[in-house]
């Protein structure tokens, strides 16, 4: 045998081994039904699981980089395999998993370049959970309706804001808490007309009160003060009933489009029947309104 082909012989024979130890990382033919072996480094799964979401195959990444946090919890891999997935469990709308991890970073690297990210997605997340198709196609009772998702997005985009001003996400955040703070104000009068409607006065005032305490600023504003008027005077609270009405009156007297009924803020003429009226209404002890 020619010195040439005994040296071909020994290189096929050393590159076998190689060989069998890059296709041994995945065991199976079938790349979509892969089973990636527990030898497998770190830097192999990350990579493949980057190619997975490079080419818009969201679940095998999601699994893949599942797969790399539970094999290797620790160091710069899993770390950013959590950051990963938070994305990609918005991206495919589990909303749930998405919040869970982006909790979970939270908690595990509270010190991370990128925890202000986890943040914005966990309060992504939420703004979005509440605002589901399904929200539409089957309207619910407004006191039945739960606005858990949207108070929680308003106050992780408060701690995003209060914790990273300087971020990209803050002017962002800051839009999205508007908006959430008008929509949780709308909510609760919402609420509170339900139960004026039903004589749950106490109740209906309170959520009043509610608004005007909690979400100063918003379009319902208006409408929340004079509902607590409304309130009271059923509860026969006549002082405060008085006082309210007053607040009206000095708040959204000039509010061109917001004032709900002037005559309400403007009437100004007792309706007292005599003396003794007059002078309990003077005193805040009753107040007699014109009908």
């Amino acid at each position: 045998m020619k010195l040439s082909s005994l040296l071909s012989i020994l290189l096929i024979l050393l590159l076998l081994p190689g060989c069998s130890t890059v296709s041994g990382l995945f065991d199976g033919d079938d790349e979509d039904a892969e089973i990636v072996s527990d030898d497998v480094p770190a830097r192999i799964l990350y990579q493949k699981a980057n190619g997975e979401m490079a080419s818009n195959r969201y679940a095998d990444a999601i699994e893949s980089y599942s797969l790399l946090e539970s094999r290797y919890p620790f160091g710069m891999y899993a770390q950013q395999a959590q950051i990963e997935l938070i994305y990609l469990y918005y991206r495919q709308s589990d909303m749930d998993s998405c919040i869970a991890s982006a909790e979970r970073f939270i908690k595990n690297n509270p010190q991370h370049p990128s925890i202000a990210y986890a943040y914005y997605m966990r309060a992504l997340a939420n703004f979005d959970k509440s605002k589901t198709l399904l929200n539409f196609i089957l309207p619910r009772d407004p006191s039945e309706k739960d606005p858990a998702p949207l108070l929680e997005s308003f106050e992780t985009f408060k701690t995003l804001i209060r914790m990273f001003p300087d971020t990209e996400y803050a002017d962002d955040a800051k839009q999205r808490m508007i908006y959430l703070r008008n929509e949780l104000a709308e909510h609760e009068l919402t609420v509170a007309d339900f139960y004026m409607r039903r004589g749950a006065y106490l109740a209906a005032a309170n959520r009043a009160t509610y608004v005007m305490e909690k979400y100063q600023g918003a379009p319902a504003m208006p409408q929340a003060v004079y509902m607590l008027e409304l309130a009271y005077r059923q509860l026969e609270i006549n002082d405060l009933a008085y006082d309210t009405r007053k607040v009206y009156a000095a708040n959204y007297l000039d509010m061109d489009g917001t004032l709900l009924q002037p005559d309400y803020a403007t009437n100004k003429v007792s309706c007292a029947a005599n003396a003794w009226h007059k002078i309990l209404e003077r005193l805040n002890l009753k107040t007699y309104y014109c009908d």
